[in-house]
């Protein structure tokens, strides 16, 4: 499972021009399910976008978790973290997870994440989406379970 994570001073993602999630302070998540993510995958993830220090403390350090300052989740699904770039000029998608896996670690991750008494947004599974946002720093951090990075 990828993550590209965002700290944000608010953000929105829109569908077809309706707003179907909106946060002020907090993070995006762009989430991309890898094809052998399991449900290890998925709580490593989610206790890693949970715990994650990337907030400032009263000395301006980064050193608050999203769970600390009560911010909002905006996680917003993207297959397209999974293409692989390496060879040739088209990204290969065979490491992306077929869209009913993709589907169900998604709207699991959205739940544990709910579980944690996060205000959690969301986009549309596998539509067409227009995300916004205020990048806050900026920060913006790569996360992957598999940890090929």
């Amino acid at each position: 499972m990828r993550a590209v994570v965002q700290r944000v001073g608010n953000a929105r993602v829109e569908v077809d021009g309706r707003i179907t999630g909106a946060i002020g302070r907090g993070l995006v998540v762009l989430l991309g399910v890898h094809r052998d993510d399991t449900d290890k995958d998925l709580t490593w993830m989610v206790d890693k976008v949970h715990h994650l220090r990337i907030f400032d403390d009263d000395r301006s350090m980064m050193n608050r978790s999203l769970a600390e300052v009560g911010g909002g989740l905006l996680v917003v699904s993207q297959f397209t973290l999974q293409g692989d770039c390496r060879k040739g000029r088209r990204p290969s998608w065979n490491e992306a997870a077929p869209p009913a896996q993709a589907k169900l670690l998604y709207d699991r991750f959205l739940d544990l994440c709910r579980q944690r008494a996060i205000d959690v947004q969301a986009g549309v599974f596998q539509a067409m989406m227009e995300v916004t946002l205020t990048n806050s720093g900026p920060v913006t951090i790569l996360l992957d379970s598999h940890k090929t990075f």
